[in-house]
């Protein structure tokens, strides 16, 4: 159930999580600006090193900024709970129309990341990998833990984590003669760990076998082998605890703390999340692979969105820097719609940029993509795509439209 809501001028909202949310999307549209590919052509620029570092994911171990973007969008869902949950509450929404509407946002959900994965495909690509549908699968029990105290999302947080260490702990490690080509990973590929950590090696371990099984239960055009990427739809576990966190920090933000006490609070979590994560991995115990989603990445990742939080809270919340967020805060508005706008369309609004500028630059002689350099062509060719996101994004934002699940 997907909803155009015109709206009126309401009551305040938190700058700090609309700001967060369009920053995350931004990260997710910046895509386009190709800025890894940009980087490759100054190999000796350690500024465009670290840019093209952070404008992509890593192949494996560790995490950019590139790589937070699902787990921030994730914690945000669970951030915005508590607020949805009151708001509704205050119109007269009983339990049981509450619980409906979960449902069917949930399925909706799960719909949209199956039919954006199926674009362009000859039939279906029942998959469930992907961002909307993994935090589809986990929305209902994250709604439901909405209306229990602290205490249930502190627990359930930690038994979907160690719920997951179990699945892949308990599988049987990859043998020796492992024929790792087979799955997509090349013999000699640098990032598999060793020992007990060897349980989350890409394509041999437990949610690769999983999906052997489950994503086979539906008509593909040919049986599913492996993920080339090394995704499992078992992320699901984690994807749900990450949201949780983001249930935690909502329900401070929604009770109305003193600001100090917030922010603390914010802090310890963050560090105290992201420092277990981090000495997991360096110890050699689990390794920190977003990917899998690891019980250490789930800790590393809701860490930093703890703090990112916290960040954009200092800087937007009560503060006079306020108004710098609206360039965020448009683009956080309409998060979904964008999200299914940049899916769909980003590839034939660059190809339809190209065809109508064709003719100015053979009139003119005018450089538009390469204005700056052929270096630059592709983020000059994403700058513009962004700029006009941006300024469809503002028109909604002006008139009040806003889409909803």
């Amino acid at each position: 159930m997907v909803r155009v809501v015109v709206a009126e001028p309401t009551k305040q909202r938190i700058t700090s999580i609309d700001a967060y949310r369009g920053f995350v999307m931004f990260l997710m549209l910046a895509e386009v600006l190709h800025l890894s590919g940009v980087a490759e052509r100054f190999p000796t620029s350690d500024v465009w090193r670290l840019i093209g570092h952070h404008a992509t994911h890593v192949p494996w171990r560790g995490g950019s900024l590139h790589d937070m973007i699902q787990p921030s969008f994730s914690f945000l869902v669970g951030v915005a709970v508590p607020f949805s949950i009151a708001a509704r509450m205050a119109k007269g929404h009983g339990f049981g129309n509450m619980l409906f509407h979960a449902i069917l946002r949930a399925l909706v959900l799960i719909g949209l990341g199956i039919f954006l994965r199926s674009d362009g495909l000859e039939m279906t690509n029942f998959t469930f990998m992907d961002t909307l549908a993994q935090i589809g699968m986990g929305y209902v029990f994250l709604f439901l833990l909405g209306f229990r105290s602290p205490a249930w999302h502190w627990g359930a947080f930690a038994f979907l984590v160690l719920g997951s260490f179990a699945i892949y702990a308990s599988h049987p490690l990859p043998p020796p003669d492992f024929d790792y080509p087979a799955v997509g990973v090349p013999a000699n590929w640098p990032h598999h760990a060793e020992g007990f950590a060897a349980h989350w090696n890409k394509n041999s371990n437990a949610g690769w076998a999983f999906d052997q099984w489950f994503l086979n239960l539906f008509g593909r055009p040919q049986p599913f082998v492996f993920n080339a990427g090394g995704y499992a739809t078992l992320n699901v576990i984690p994807t749900l605890a990450t949201m949780i966190l983001g249930l935690i920090a909502g329900t401070w933000m929604k009770a109305g703390l003193p600001r100090g006490a917030l922010l603390l609070r914010l802090l310890l979590a963050g560090t105290l999340a992201f420092s277990a994560g981090y000495a997991l991995d360096l110890f050699g115990v689990i390794p920190n692979v977003k990917r899998i989603w690891t019980p250490a990445w789930t800790l590393y990742s809701g860490g930093v969105c703890f703090l990112m939080l916290l960040v954009f809270s200092l800087l937007f919340d009560n503060s006079p820097l306020r108004a710098l967020a609206f360039p965020l805060v448009v683009i956080g508005a309409n998060s979904i719609f964008i999200y299914c706008v940049n899916a769909l369309l980003s590839k034939w609004l660059v190809k339809t940029l190209a065809t109508h500028l064709f003719l100015l630059e053979r009139k003119y002689e005018f450089r538009t993509y390469t204005v700056f350099g052929p270096e630059y062509e592709s983020a000059v060719r994403g700058g513009l795509v962004l700029l006009i996101y941006w300024l469809l994004l503002l028109w909604m934002y002006r008139k009040r439209i806003f889409v909803k699940i």
